[in-house]
């Protein structure tokens, strides 16, 4: 899979490329990142060809919405795809819920001027788990005129849950779904109703935590998996996942980045990066060749189930 290849995004007229940055770890998620190497992770995502950009004024509390902004504003806007999100506004520092109608309008305000943008293609509802009905009452009805204005393009949200999304995608007209680690190597949830049901009505969905929280990049005691540590069954699964690439001469990490791939909902995963180093190997990972039969045994060993689709 070719990085910097494009894709039409459901049915807008946006291209966005099969890789995507995520900026979550440039909100210092977990962990500090330096001014100096976040900037040059953006750096490094414009030259290695990447023209999907995804933020949240959740991520450090405005932090990675402002380092993306210094890097992209005044480049040619054309090229780029910048994508941001609704329900929190940053209060005395701290996020606080919002997902009004005349919060979203709040939003958008502040996170254009951290950005240092006149605009944003994308806007995502960003994880209203417990407030589904405000929502999509208030935050998707401010969205959806947003689009009609032509201030957007798109109408998306974001998640780690499948089921609402498909609840959006029933009762909303939606373009595009941010899903972060329910259609991995490990979670395939997102594939019983929200994947089919996306391409039946043309939603494009964006791919994120390929990697689960870390335990499909290194499978080991301890690892993260959901930002917790791994139950044991999963870390025996991953393990399992491992060796059958092992066998194969194809990283675990080179697995999990091109599964999501194999349904054609799916435009664009999303790697979220704290360097440029993690950034290149991303980038090398998606292009990495896997033959068919790897595949085929994680079917035969009960890995994955046969109707999976597979790139």
């Amino acid at each position: 899979m070719d990085p910097r290849a494009t894709v039409r995004l459901g049915r807008t007229d946006l291209h966005v490329t099969r890789l995507g940055l995520g900026s979550a770890p440039l909100g210092m998620l977990f962990q500090p990142v330096e001014e100096e190497a976040a900037l040059a992770v953006v750096e490094r995502a414009l030259e290695l060809g990447v023209r999907l950009f995804d933020t949240a004024p959740l991520y450090g509390s405005g932090l990675a919405e402002r380092r993306f902004g210094r890097v992209l504003a005044g480049r040619p806007r054309e090229s780029l795809v910048l994508a941001t999100k609704v329900g929190r506004l940053i209060r005395g520092g701290e996020p606080v819920f919002d997902f009004s109608y005349e919060g979203v309008q709040r939003s958008l305000a502040e996170s254009l001027e951290r950005l240092r943008l006149d605009r944003v293609e994308i806007l995502h509802i960003h994880d209203p788990d417990d407030q589904f009905n405000e929502a999509l009452s208030g935050a998707y009805r401010a969205l959806a005129e947003l689009r009609e204005e032509g201030v957007i393009a798109a109408v998306g949200a974001g998640m780690n849950q499948a089921p609402m999304l498909a609840r959006f995608a029933r009762e909303g007209d939606f373009d595009c779904f941010l899903l972060a680690g329910r259609y991995t190597l490990l979670d395939q949830s997102g594939l019983e109703e929200l994947l089919p049901l996306c391409q039946s009505k043309d939603i494009a969905v964006i791919i994120g935590g390929v990697y689960n929280s870390g335990l499909l990049a290194d499978p080991k005691p301890g690892a993260p998996y959901d930002y917790r540590p791994a139950p044991a069954a999963l870390v025996k699964k991953a393990r399992s996942l491992a060796a059958v690439c092992e066998r194969h001469g194809v990283p675990l990490k080179a697995a999990a980045i091109q599964f999501p791939f194999g349904h054609p909902a799916v435009t664009t995963v999303l790697a979220g990066s704290r360097s440029v180093a993690e950034l290149d190997e991303n980038a090398r990972l998606l292009e990495w060749p896997i033959p068919a039969a790897l595949w085929a045994e994680l079917k035969a060993e009960h890995l994955l189930d046969v109707a999976v689709p597979t790139p």
